[in-house]
């Protein structure tokens, strides 16, 4: 029964490379089907389909939900707000008539906004103008693209909702998602330094112009009022040190942010209509994630069921690396599998083979938090099914398999550097 259920999660992931039905669909078709052959009733109080496959597996990422809704808000309100486009200008001031300096202080830029929301609407925040001044200051149209992802990317280390989806996702605690994080953070970063010097100076410096200049593609606010106050511009940081050096809860902790985003930029007759519109508009970001996510539960109770648990450990734990060095190597070759939505997608099926992983009792719980942090890192920045990178590809007018292989072998670097740092210290 263990390899009929890896079958069948087999055809899930063809059918997501395909693209012809949504992933959210597949997954919590795929957590239905896993149930019944894991021999779940399909109704009952206890271990069944109704109950603890859709119903409990539905909810069962609630928190991680609620941080999506609110960091999306938070986003919102530096794109209302004029936050993200004042830290791409003052950058953009200080780095002069420098491209590399510029594209590197872009980058940092990403950093601070990755911190906060991700997808699409994140490179929006950091490319709209930070792509058309990089490629006019003769930074190449590709590395301009990827050093937006690449910044987005080097910031969901410190991203507070992505510390609350792997905790609970692996069941373990934020306080041990955020150490490995941390130590996961210096990697990126200097990997990606690597990549914005090394790509903006191979290539040499092209001049060329991207679709719209950046004075217009300033936010209203910004060209009315010259920018947000420099106070404001901490804002991203502000759930961050709350979460780091004050233990405060991930949720309270973005609520705050909201708080100083919108008390530091909005006259106070305005505060009420400014947030209720931005947290409308928020919820045309957070919706897909929401959905996705919901049914990434129910994929994940179906493979914690213990019909599931009982068929696939002896499998599991035949096949899998423990010795470290096999660990990273084989697991290292493997990284491209979580392009394209495939099996080591940690916000797709990869989900599903981390339960499978801690369920069976393969690797410590610690040790799958370290393989699937590393492999988001790939897929962050080189996934051209990933909403950032095709939004910054475009936008820079490249195509976006152009951006994943420049980038891919930074970001497999950065993986096999991940991997390894977990074998260190968890295996």
């Amino acid at each position: 029964m263990g390899i009929a259920i890896l079958l069948v999660m087999a055809v899930g992931v063809g059918v997501m490379l395909t693209r012809k039905v949504p992933t959210a669909f597949v997954l919590v078709l795929l957590g239905v089907v896993i149930g019944l052959m894991a021999g779940a009733p399909l109704m009952g109080e206890k271990n069944s389909i109704t109950t603890t496959v859709l119903q409990t597996g539905a909810v069962a990422l609630a928190a991680t939900m609620a941080a999506i809704v609110i960091g999306s808000w938070l986003g919102s309100i530096m794109g209302e707000t004029g936050i993200a486009s004042t830290l791409i200008r003052k950058t953009v001031e200080l780095g002069g008539d420098r491209p590399y300096v510029v594209a590197l202080g872009v980058f940092v830029v990403g950093i601070l906004v990755g911190t906060v929301t991700g997808s699409a609407p994140a490179a929006m925040l950091v490319g709209i103008i930070g792509i058309p001044t990089m490629i006019a200051m003769g930074v190449p149209p590709i590395t301009a693209a990827g050093t937006v992802v690449f910044g987005l990317s080097a910031g969901i280390p410190f991203e507070l909702i992505s510390w609350q989806y792997l905790s609970q996702t692996l069941e373990i605690p934020v306080e041990t998602v955020r150490d490995f994080q941390l130590t996961l953070f210096p990697i990126v970063l200097v990997i990606g330094v690597v990549y914005v010097v090394v790509e903006s100076r191979r290539r040499g410096v092209q001049h060329a112009w991207a679709a719209i200049a950046p004075e217009r593609a300033r936010p209203a606010r910004e060209r009315r009022t010259g920018g947000a106050p420099w106070y404001s511009l901490i804002t991203p940081l502000v759930p961050i040190v709350l979460a780091l050096l004050l233990d405060v809860p991930i949720i309270p902790a973005l609520l705050v942010g909201v708080c100083y985003a919108l008390v530091t930029t909005t006259r106070p007759s305005r505060l009420a209509a400014v947030g209720l519109r931005t947290l409308h508009r928020s919820f045309d970001t957070a919706i897909p994630p929401l959905l996705l996510f919901a049914a990434i539960g129910i994929l994940l109770a179906a493979v914690k069921l213990p019909g599931s648990v009982e068929a696939l450990r002896p499998i599991v734990t035949a096949v899998i690396p423990t010795h470290p060095v096999l660990f990273v190597l084989i697991l290292g070759l493997l990284t491209p599998l979580c392009l394209y939505r495939g099996p080591f997608n940690v916000y797709g099926m990869g989900a599903g083979l981390a339960g499978v992983l801690i369920a069976s009792g393969a690797y410590v719980p610690q040790a799958v938090l370290g393989v699937m942090a590393s492999y988001n890192q790939t897929l962050g920045v080189s996934d051209p099914t990933s909403t950032q990178t095709v939004w910054s590809a475009g936008y820079a007018g490249v195509r976006v398999e152009r951006v994943m292989l420049q980038t891919l072998p930074y970001t497999w670097a950065v993986a096999v550097g991940g991997l390894i740092l977990t074998a260190v210290r968890f295996l």
